[in-house]
């Protein structure tokens, strides 16, 4: 495997909406071209299974059944698609304890490669975790690579806005993403999972759409600063965070009108955001931003207030933020077919660049 090969890759998040995957022209260090791309959602049955498994680890109740729900789903979405030489299957993260018992996605690649007839690249957490690193974030060296695919000639910054916030800082003039000052990589705070969660609770609405709700509302800069006082926001990245470790969010807000508690949890995913920004090695003048919060207009323009700094959605410079982390595991599949690392002390807090993943062929 010496030139570019069509990896196709997957992604399944904790929303539980459905897999995304999307096919990437790589030789595992550069991107020369992005192809088609499919989702397909869950079934509502199928998203219950698979929660029901949510927290437990291999050989637990209900894990082969969300196991079977993931592995059917991707088949079928996979199958759709013609001209991979590669997949790299990310499975669908059940319980992730870094520190403890390790990382678990459901998922078994050995049985997609057989499905599908292609080799399967997949497990791609638990080498960094052995290792001593976080297990997460796995995107930032795809994210060098987006970086010099657009062209950027200098340092700029990733924001990943799911269920937590995660920031990437790139310098797209080194060689390669494990070299040293290349990327640094942390997660930054919650992000669309409090906002979520109040709306379900206080309207039973599963979003904020648009941020129409938090526009409306006038922020509690007291609240704001008494969240950044939150013990996370001293430890130096990188680092992670799990969806639920800031539980005091939504009892913070609980006496605020619903657009009030909303612009609320708004600015403090920004701020969050900000508050990491000054870790990075150098100023960046530009936010490039990809998950679900670029779609909510209230919190892109809180970004751009408390950055100072320009913040655009991916689309901006080309990118599609509804596929990048699908087409990333593409890119990180040929890197493990080229024994490439696929994470480094800046990215998960592993002692040295390290490769993962397991390798399983038809």
């Amino acid at each position: 495997m010496g030139g570019p090969v069509w990896a196709l890759g997957t992604m399944s998040g904790t929303s539980l909406d459905g897999v995304d995957a999307a096919m990437v022209l790589t030789d595992g260090i550069t991107v020369q071209e992005f192809g088609p791309h499919a989702y397909r959602p869950y079934t509502v049955a199928e998203r219950e299974v698979i929660r029901a498994a949510f927290g437990r680890w291999p050989s637990d109740p209900g894990v082969a059944d969300a196991a079977e729900v993931v592995e059917n789903a991707h088949a079928d979405v996979l199958s759709r698609f013609t001209g991979a030489e590669v997949v790299g299957f990310h499975g669908q993260t059940l319980a992730h304890d870094p520190r403890g018992r390790g990382t678990h996605q459901a998922g078994n690649g050995g049985l997609l490669a057989g499905v599908l007839g292609l080799p399967v690249v997949w497990d791609f957490r638990s080498n960094d975790v052995q290792m001593g690193g976080q297990g997460a974030p796995l995107a930032p060296f795809f994210h060098f690579a987006c970086a010099q695919f657009v062209e950027q000639q200098m340092p700029l910054a990733f924001l990943n806005l799911g269920g937590v916030g995660n920031l990437t800082w790139v310098d797209p003039r080194q060689p390669v993403p494990e070299a040293h000052g290349a990327v640094l990589a942390f997660d930054t705070g919650p992000a669309n999972a409090p906002i979520n969660d109040l709306l379900l609770a206080r309207r039973g609405i599963a979003l904020d759409e648009g941020g129409i709700l938090a526009a409306s509302g006038t922020v509690d800069e007291g609240m704001v600063d008494g969240f950044l006082r939150h013990p996370y926001f001293y430890k130096m990245p990188p680092k992670s965070l799990d969806r639920n470790e800031f539980p005091a969010l939504l009892s913070m807000v609980a006496a605020l009108c619903d657009a009030d508690a909303a612009a609320t949890l708004t600015a403090c995913v920004a701020a969050a955001v900000a508050r990491g920004a000054e870790h990075f090695p150098t100023p960046v003048g530009r936010f490039l931003v990809t998950g679900g919060g670029r779609l909510n207009a209230a919190m892109m323009e809180a970004l751009a207030t408390r950055l100072r700094a320009e913040v655009h959605p991916v689309e901006a410079v080309g990118l599609n933020g509804d596929m990048l982390e699908a087409q990333a595991f593409a890119y990180l599949a040929v890197r493990v077919l080229k024994g490439l690392p696929t994470s480094a002390p800046m990215t998960t807090g592993v002692p040295a660049a390290v490769g993962g993943g397991q390798i399983s062929r038809p």
